[in-house]
């Protein structure tokens, strides 16, 4: 038995209880079961009986006896108690909790997958690094969590857009220019320009497209090095995300805001919904009416716009191309763009409570150096991975909350040991691989044999348990918008694995024949192998068939040694 499946057993019960009198209450549509946090409580728990007893117009416990009277006689179930102001703790028997395992393998790929978040049409912009430079050690983390997020909300039935809004008008790209052509002249970059080695690689790639760069009158000059040299760095930029395997639907151009005259546009549809007005020569927004701690200037006196207006415009355009709800994904020195973005919808005509969210970062830290590339002084995306591999960086940034800082040691990612996280959970996986090999070798196959109420050992109902829990994990780690709950989910599940796989055997002892708990166990040894793939999949990981342990970690040097038991 599921937990959805437990779920809408509950409900029936519910209706059958309405039915003959039992309780006067309007049944809601779903009812929710959950972990308890205690095995001894039981395989599920719910609070649907306090959540009705008011209805009911009697105390919560006398609607759950009420209610556990008719759970108790559902095929299944083996017991239900009322415990504390009236909770419902279920118990499965071994049949019915066991049956989950062949439930997982035959959903495969699709098992977690949920409808939570169905109905949802969501514009998810995250990196968005100006194309001044390759993606540092700041944008790695939003590349690892936004995709993972993209992942997660997709998976819960959102129809969902990665976008990533590209820089490239403003006063930086000048800068950067300024900073190519500097180096192809071999002096020193102009102050506030970028000073890193890779502005020198640049000056080289522009030079070799345009031998005569040197020549030309300084304003032709600066606008083929910004062109050039934007063209080359977002390519960079575009290949290093896919390497680092984070895919985007939309690279949404500032420039061609611009250009379109969307910014001017954006000024003259707030002024419709009369939120603009002139001081000082210049043209605001009055955000202060919708909780921004001053109002904003859209276009300067010199009848410049500024870059609140070019974001005006980009939450017009998102809202135009039909996306009712707008994730923003933004680093830590980002924190004062909340309220603003937030006026920005309410001024439009949209809820800031529902039509757009933003989502604060705080940095990463190596060694306490703030890296940046006009410092010259950044650790890249692409340096990290040659350095540590996509997996571990991306695990680690996946399992710890965005507004946690973090400090990472690159060393520590790269062992293989159970003291590195994404290697426990991924040696999980390579073992489940192992099992399976290791036992068709001894003619165990699943498709032979399946009985369910054999899986009575503690360690085979604990692991079911946190099966089963699978879909709620992903469901609440989408909505919450929490990517961290998933990988220490499976850190759980692994955990719980390799405490089953020492206690129990799914390959018989040399001379004993085949069993069905030997076939059985392989159902649930590869129910764990489809939720550890599907979970480190959401995170954006791989999910190895093979993997060495380092011997220091243990006598057993990798997960193609004889299974023990």
């Amino acid at each position: 038995m599921t937990p959805e499946e437990l779920a809408l057993a509950i409900r029936s019960a519910l209706v059958a209880a309405v039915e003959a009198g039992e309780l006067t209450v309007v049944v809601p549509d779903e009812v929710r079961v959950e972990r308890p946090r205690s095995r001894e409580h039981g395989d599920w728990a719910t609070n649907v009986a306090l959540q009705l007893a008011k209805g009911a117009g009697m105390p919560p416990r006398e609607v759950a006896s009420r209610l556990a009277a008719r759970l108790g006689a559902v095929s299944g179930v083996k017991a239900v108690d009322v415990a504390g102001p009236g909770f419902l703790n279920i118990t499965l028997d071994a049949a019915s909790a066991g049956e989950l395992a062949r439930t997982i393998v035959e959903a495969g790929p699709a098992y977690g997958r949920n409808e939570a978040m169905a109905g949802h049409t969501i514009n998810l912009e995250f990196v968005s690094g100006n194309p001044t430079g390759p993606l540092h050690i700041g944008h790695t983390r939003w590349a690892a969590l936004g995709d993972a997020l993209h992942r997660l909300l997709a998976a819960s039935g959102a129809q969902v857009t990665a976008e990533y809004y590209v820089n490239d008008a403003g006063a930086q790209m000048d800068k950067f220019a300024g900073s190519i052509l500097a180096r192809a002249r071999g002096t020193e970059v102009p102050e506030g320009g970028y000073p890193g080695e890779y502005v020198t690689d640049l000056a080289r790639t522009v030079v070799a497209e345009r031998p005569d760069l040197l020549e030309l009158p300084e304003e032709e000059a600066v606008a083929v090095a910004r062109e050039l040299g934007y063209r080359a760095e977002l390519a960079d930029i575009r290949s290093t995300l896919e390497a680092f395997g984070v895919h985007f639907d939309v690279w949404f151009s500032e420039k061609a805001l611009h250009d379109a005259g969307a910014v001017e546009q954006a000024v003259d549809r707030l002024r419709e919904q009369g939120h603009v007005f002139e001081a000082d020569g210049a043209t605001w927004l009055r955000t202060t009416d919708f909780g921004d701690d001053r109002d904003r200037v859209m276009v300067r006196a010199n009848g410049e716009p500024t870059y609140f207006a070019a974001d005006a415009a980009y939450y017009l355009s998102k809202k135009d191309r039909g996306f009712p709800e707008k994730i923003y994904l933004l680093g830590a020195d980002h924190h004062g763009y909340v309220g603003r973005l937030k006026a920005i919808a309410a001024c439009a005509g949209d809820d800031p409570e529902v039509n757009i969210e933003v989502l604060i970062g705080q940095l990463i830290n190596i060694a306490g150096e703030r890296m940046g590339k006009r410092r010259g002084n950044a650790i890249y995306l692409s340096e990290l991975l040659d350095w540590i591999g996509a997996d571990g960086i991306r695990y680690t940034l996946a399992r710890y909350p965005a507004d946690s800082p973090l400090s990472l040691n690159g060393e520590d990612l790269r062992r293989q040991s159970n003291d590195n996280p994404v290697f426990y959970v991924q040696y999980a996986h390579a073992r489940t691989c192992n099992v399976s090999r290791l036992a068709g070798e001894d003619g165990v196959r699943r498709e032979d044999g399946f009985d369910p109420a054999l899986l009575t050992h503690e360690t085979e109902s604990a692991l079911l348990a946190i099966l089963g829990d699978f879909p709620r994990v992903v469901a609440q780690a989408a909505q919450l918008r929490e990517p961290h709950r998933v990988a220490r989910y499976l850190e759980d599940l692994a955990g719980r694995f390799h405490k089953w796989y020492d206690e129990c055997r799914v390959r018989p002892h040399a001379g004993e024949e085949v069993t069905d708990l030997n076939r059985t166990r392989l159902w649930l040894n590869e129910a764990t192998r489809v939720v550890l793939a599907n979970g480190l999949g959401l995170l954006g990981v791989s999910a190895p068939e093979r993997l060495e342990r380092a011997p220091e970690t243990g006598t057993e040097t990798g997960v193609d040694t004889p299974e023990e038991g």
